[in-house]
């Protein structure tokens, strides 16, 4: 989704009718597509050093994600600003590493009796029918519903966002999470991002004109990854003993 200073200037294009960039998302998605390959090659590579190396990966896992935080912003002002030659390697380096902090989760999945490999496609596959979908629901939304579902998914996001500092913090004191609220807070941020998968296909056009593409692409690939993570989360939940 779309930052908070792009969600401003939607909302008065929204209302006044105005599609800046109506073939903007076409032209994000190979630009997405080759985001999430690298994203896959980069838990590949995490998988590699979890099993190899599991000591060197939580240490490099720490300096992974300052970095893919660290690296989300500059990429994105850069991106905005339509110097694409700086902001695709610096992308293409965020889809990597944003791959490898997600390697943990996957590893996790992995061992997980009744999640497994199938599990994984599972939540793959729940990003795919959430793109067809949201394409069909978002790109035909009235502008008053558009709106409304804008807010309340953003909302509900930054509510979740609120829980899940909460629950880093709770467990670097050893105090975890007990299954069935870690089914509801997952079961939450499924419901979230699949609204978030329609809401792109409304406010994106509206934010972004058909030049900005890569900036667009980086808003619909936080969108899918992070569903594919709250996918695999309640699956992960629901299996636990």
């Amino acid at each position: 989704m779309s930052n908070t200073s792009d969600f401003r200037q939607a909302m008065r294009n929204a209302k006044g009718h105005a599609l800046v960039g109506p073939n903007v998302i076409a032209n994000a998605l190979p630009y997405l597509g080759g985001g999430l390959v690298l994203t896959a090659l980069g838990t590949y590579g995490g998988l590699g050093v979890i099993r190899s190396n599991p000591g060197l990966f939580m240490t490099t896992f720490w300096v992974a994600l300052i970095a893919e935080l660290a690296l989300f912003f500059v990429a994105r002002g850069v991106a905005e600003k339509g110097n694409n030659t700086v902001a695709l390697p610096l992308l293409a380096t965020y889809s990597l590493l944003s791959g490898y902090t997600l390697s943990g989760l996957v590893f996790v999945a992995l061992g997980t009796q009744g999640v497994g490999i199938q599990g994984i496609g599972i939540a793959a596959l729940g990003c795919g029918v959430a793109f067809i979908a949201g394409r069909q629901i978002g790109s035909n939304l009235s502008d008053e519903d558009g709106l409304a579902l804008t807010k309340t998914v953003r909302l509900g996001i930054i509510a979740l966002l609120v829980v899940l500092v909460a629950q880093l913090v709770l467990g670097f004191f050893g105090i975890y999470t007990p299954s069935w609220l870690e089914i509801g807070i997952s079961g939450i941020g499924v419901f979230l991002f699949a609204g978030a998968a329609v809401v792109d296909f409304y406010i994106l056009p509206r934010t972004y004109r058909d030049d900005q593409a890569v900036p667009a692409a980086l808003s619909m690939y936080l969108t899918y990854i992070n569903l594919f993570i709250f996918i695999l989360r309640l699956l992960i939940a629901l299996n636990r003993d």
